[in-house]
């Protein structure tokens, strides 16, 4: 329809949507013709000056790179690592965090340093992120009041050492003591579970 139209119209009105710099004189329409193909040229000869850069372009050096851990090389700054391949991310994730490769990636595994301090080898199928999260003040900042902590969702946390002994395994007592009686009792969990170090699995029959 509209080439209907642009056929059917005159050529005098679409002359200056057509030729916007051209004029009854034939020396000004040579003019634009001539500096419409100059910008032309200069802008095919910016697109191959972008393809060339792009051609000679490092990846393993661009923030937000996301690819194999074996394609990295050594000491780059990663996050969102996979622990198994094509998993998805689960480590280094939050706020201002990152990891580093230390070794030079072999054709199975890689080791990096997590921001904890620990030394992982993950497999060097698992893909990552280059660079760091963002947000790196996210721990510096402080709580005005106790609303703000329940307008992000956490609700407050009562100790057991508060409470009485049919709530927890720690309440009750004089003061603030874990004991039931004369039984003294370790840290616990309202089930009655330890907390600290779980149940012993190990076999005392193996031990000397």
């Amino acid at each position: 329809m509209a080439l209907w139209r642009s056929r059917s119209a005159p050529w005098r009105l679409l002359r200056p949507f057509i030729c916007p710099s051209a004029n009854t004189n034939t020396s000004i329409s040579h003019r634009s013709f001539s500096s419409s193909v100059a910008l032309d040229m200069n802008n095919q000869s910016l697109i191959e000056n972008m393809k060339r850069e792009l051609l000679h372009l490092d990846i393993n050096s661009q923030i937000g790179s996301c690819m194999p851990l074996g394609a990295m090389r050594i000491g780059t700054i990663i996050h969102n690592i996979e622990v198994n391949p094509g998993q998805g991310g689960k480590l280094v994730r939050a706020a201002g965090t990152s990891a580093k490769i230390l070794k030079e990636p072999t054709s199975k595994y890689c080791i990096i340093r997590l921001p904890s301090g620990a030394e992982k080898k993950i497999d060097s199928e698992c893909r990552a992120t280059v660079g760091v999260v963002s947000n790196p003040s996210h721990k510096t900042r402080k709580l005005r009041k106790a609303g703000q902590s329940r307008w992000l969702g956490r609700r407050p946390v009562v100790r057991g050492v508060a409470m009485n002994p049919i709530d927890h395994p720690h309440g009750g007592g004089e003061g603030r003591s874990k004991s039931s009686g004369s039984f003294g009792r370790v840290s616990q969990t309202p089930w009655g579970k330890p907390t600290k170090c779980g149940y012993k699995t190990a076999s005392p029959k193996g031990r000397k």
